[in-house]
């Protein structure tokens, strides 16, 4: 008999949303319970949009946004904001760039002040670009070159299961091609993606949905109207047949793999995709889970099991084509190739004799608690919301998304298991310390 379903509620977070003339959409959402609000800019640009022979540039763009503007000189986003009680930053993605500020509700006009100012034109100087690129230099430094399993998977692992440039590069860049960049391209890149058509504004917590309309019309009115340039298509063919690779860390004191799988695309095919989603979390999310239970625990073949969807770790942020990924990392001396076969007779078990009593709803319960948790806070429902609202045109699925994750049956997440097969399979080995 097939495991029941959990019966996860939505939760009632209001949206509204709305157009500028200028292109820009709005996304609102009130919250009276803190009087605090969270403000986040997504723009649809990210490591994916990068030029060929540019790479790195998105981030390096990301960098350069908090260099200053037409009106404000640099440094002076982060007096204002801090000055103000609150806290910002940004990120790059495949998929987008993001800009956030968390203040007291009494700021929100300061931080609609400041990213609307910036939206106009940051301040791409020589001076700025060639401090910025040092930066992110020091940056790719630290994470990537200077450190253990640097760039592990994330980095390492795309060019093996992708073939074309804007899926397979590395987003953290070359040196050469971030040295190489110059200030004519930045104002280029800026013009073509950071318009406001391209752009969602979202705003959560202490505001007056009227009162916010009006801030929001009044300093992102007059920005000028320039249209989303056209989204390439990034879709390319799955594997026919079973990808492996290596390479030495001489960093890295123990060996480590990750392999990946593609999975249905997350914008058209949701609750195909949920099924990966549910599938990930079943194989590695906790000391029950069906991988850290056999290989961890009982084999003791590696010493820890991640699973996700996409590389960056969040299943909601990112469009087609993505990948289910799971990664280990094994003892001195493990055996890579034993522990891909455990990996292949866990699911051939999985998609054969189905999950035990209670095993999706302990899962799905988990699933959907991470997820009320990570939008209880007033930003990361800002942020949430203009993610959907940029991807699919839906800020409101948030609420829907901890139910629809409790809908994936048993069945659904079988059949996504006896998807994993070798032969889709791409994979990565991290060989330690220079050892053949």
């Amino acid at each position: 008999m097939a495991a029941r379903r959990s019966r996860i509620p939505a939760t009632k977070y209001p949206v509204e949303r709305f157009t500028l003339d200028n292109g820009l959409r709005v996304v609102l959402s009130p919250d009276r319970s803190a009087p605090v609000v969270g403000v986040a800019v997504v723009y649809d640009v990210g490591i994916r949009s990068e030029p060929e022979g540019r790479t790195g540039f998105a981030h390096l763009f990301e960098h350069l946004m908090f260099q200053g503007s037409e009106n404000l000189e640099k440094l002076a986003h982060f007096r204002h904001v801090q000055g103000s009680g609150g806290t910002f930053n940004g990120s790059t993605h495949l998929d987008y760039t993001d800009y956030y500020e968390y203040l007291p509700a009494n700021a929100l006009e300061r931080a609609l002040f400041l990213e609307a100012d910036r939206m106009r034109g940051p301040r791409l100087t020589e001076e700025n670009l060639r401090n910025q690129v040092d930066v992110v230099k020091e940056e790719i430094r630290v994470n990537v070159l200077n450190r253990p399993y640097g760039g592990f998977p994330w980095l390492t692992l795309s060019p093996v299961v992708f073939d074309t440039y804007p899926n397979a590069h590395d987003g953290y860049g070359s040196f050469d091609d971030l040295e190489s960049a110059t200030v004519d391209e930045a104002v280029d890149f800026f013009q073509r993606f950071y318009a406001s058509g391209n752009a969602v504004l979202s705003v959560s917590g202490d505001i007056d949905v009227a009162e916010a309309t009006a801030l929001v019309e009044r300093h992102f009115g007059d920005v000028p109207a320039r249209p989303a340039p056209d989204r390439p298509d990034f879709r390319e063919p799955d594997l026919s047949a079973e990808r492996r690779t290596s390479y030495t860390d001489k960093l890295a004191p123990m060996p480590a793999v990750a392999s990946a799988w593609r999975v249905p695309d997350p914008i058209t095919d949701v609750a195909g995709y949920l099924a990966y989603v549910v599938l990930a979390e079943v194989l590695t999310d906790g000391d029950a889970s069906r991988l850290v239970e056999r290989l961890v625990q009982r084999d003791r073949t590696v010493t820890s099991v991640g699973g996700y969807l996409g590389f960056m770790g969040d299943p909601f942020d990112v469009r087609d084509p993505t990948v289910l990924l799971l990664q280990h990392h094994l003892p001195p001396g493990g055996d890579v190739d034993r522990v891909l076969r455990t990996v292949d007779e866990e699911l051939d078990r999985l998609a054969a004799d189905g999950l035990t009593e209670g095993e999706l709803a302990r899962t799905q319960a988990r699933m959907a608690t991470h997820l009320l948790r990570d939008t209880d806070a007033v930003l990361g429902r800002a942020l949430r919301m203009a993610v959907l609202e940029q991807q699919r045109g839906e800020p409101g699925l948030l609420n829907e998304l901890p139910r629809l994750v409790g809908e994936v049956t048993e069945e659904q997440v079988r059949a996504a298991a006896a998807m994993l097969r070798p032969e889709r399979r791409a994979s990565i080995e991290v060989i330690p310390g220079g050892a053949r």
